[in-house]
């Protein structure tokens, strides 16, 4: 029997122009009058790789992947921020009448959705495997010792840390290095064929203009959050998988994060591993629905 991951093709596709002029990729699934969810997606990868393609119609979710800039369709800024990415979902949020909108940041997407909610622009965020503020002295000791040397090269010499990320960057590289950190039930979700070759599509997508975009993305979830997580004030529901073994995710699945978030809610899946957002989609989904309706 085959198992269905929700991968669908998107159901619209455009881009919208920035104050600045640049140009921000977005791909919606479901109703176009339903619940807005924005998506952040995770690590290289594009606005074609979402989820929950057989629940958001169903469930009258309108869910908008976005492109950060320098990835896929979204024109690059090459000193962007996590404050600035803010910026430009207002902007979208505003342009695309995007009322109280929620967020779901997957894995490297996870500051991006907690940047949003830091900013007031969202009014929920289902962090799902979530990269944590890995440069977080709470960490100190306990990242895995190739993950250290990153974040401290990082601190010792952004500029330089960017060039050897864009070095590294490329689809295959990435993809290799994804396969061979997961654990069996995330390989079993990746190396499904129909999942596969979405996944790698998404993947080449992301790295249509060079590596540049990748590269600042994990400049940015390698540095101290511009936020302080303790602000927020909206409902956070982070979800970790037992199984996750990727040394970029959250060190304790979450745990010291969830006590700074003062309204965040942990969902540890003991079976599950860190593929959960193709998974358990129906489970995010409706969560993140609750605080909202």
């Amino acid at each position: 029997m085959d198992v269905d991951y929700g991968i669908r093709k998107a159901a619209r596709l455009g881009q919208t122009r920035l104050p600045d002029g640049r140009l921000l990729g977005w791909a919606e699934w479901g109703p176009v009058d339903g619940t807005p969810v924005l998506l952040c997606p995770g690590a290289a990868t594009s606005r074609g790789l979402a989820f929950g393609g057989g629940v958001v119609d169903a469930a009258g979710v309108r869910l908008v992947s976005v492109d950060r800039p320098g990835l896929g369709t979204s024109d690059p800024a090459p000193e962007r921020t996590l404050t600035s990415w803010a910026t430009d979902i207002r902007h979208l949020i505003r342009e695309r009448a995007l009322r109280a909108p929620s967020a779901v940041g997957f894995s490297q997407g996870a500051p991006f959705a907690l940047a949003l909610a830091a900013s007031g622009l969202v009014n929920a965020v289902a962090v799902v495997s979530g990269s944590d503020e890995i440069a977080h002295p709470r960490f100190t000791h306990s990242l895995n010792p190739q993950v250290r040397g990153m974040v401290d090269a990082v601190v010792a010499d952004a500029v330089a840390a960017e060039d050897s990320f864009a070095d590294f960057g490329d689809a295959s590289a990435l993809w290799e290095l994804i396969i061979t950190t997961s654990a069996e039930p995330d390989r079993a979700v990746y190396t499904d064929p129909v999942f596969q070759r979405a996944f790698r599509q998404a993947m080449d997508e992301a790295f249509d203009q060079g590596p540049a975009g990748y590269a600042r993305d994990t400049i940015l979830a390698m540095s101290p959050w511009p936020f302080d997580p303790t602000d927020i004030t909206v409902p956070v529901d982070l979800w970790y998988g037992r199984q996750d073994t990727s040394p970029v995710h959250s060190p304790d699945l979450g745990a010291s994060l969830t006590r700074m978030i003062p309204t965040a809610t942990r969902h540890l899946l003991p079976t599950a591993g860190g593929s959960l957002l193709w998974t358990h989609a129906e489970d995010v989904l409706h969560t993140l629905l609750a605080h909202s309706r």
